[in-house]
């Protein structure tokens, strides 16, 4: 399968295919470095833009340099993540056209006083990044997105 980096509406550049994907199919693998959180927040503290994947319980990241670091997020996503064996797939979810841009729900759960807006423009869109589980605990704890 053929994938290209071009501009996005979601987001400056997006990750795009060439050619039809089918159900189920291993789209991208995400890679990079392998560090500790602790580390990643160390030398992306004051980062507007990272390209950083938690694995399991989120205590190591992938510090990506792949083509997937281009994929974007999307409410209404034609992919979603599986880490299999220690490594991470991008996997359709449904049957992708040429041509479509390739997205996967970030699912976000630890921003900071970030509130990761969201972009992707979908109909379903819920304004962030945040996974819906996190979106309702911190409206429940501190009554908004961004942490006080």
């Amino acid at each position: 399968m053929g994938l290209i980096i071009r501009s996005s509406a979601i987001h400056a550049a997006g990750c795009y295919t060439t050619t039809a994907i089918r159900k189920g199919a291993r789209v991208a693998q995400y890679t990079g470095h392998p560090i500790t959180k602790r580390q990643a927040d160390k030398t992306y503290n004051d980062s507007v833009l990272t390209y950083l994947f938690g694995l399991g319980d989120g205590k190591i990241v992938i510090d990506g340099h792949s083509t997937a670091m281009f994929i974007n997020h999307s409410c209404a996503a034609n992919c979603e993540t599986r880490e299999l064996r220690d490594k991470v797939w991008i996997v359709a979810i449904r049957n992708i056209e040429p041509g479509e841009e390739i997205t996967y729900d970030y699912c976000l759960y630890d921003g900071g006083d970030d509130e990761a807006h969201c972009n992707c423009g979908a109909a379903t869109c819920r304004r962030t990044m945040y996974s819906p589980q996190e979106v309702k605990t911190r409206l429940k704890t501190t009554g908004k997105l961004a942490k006080s």
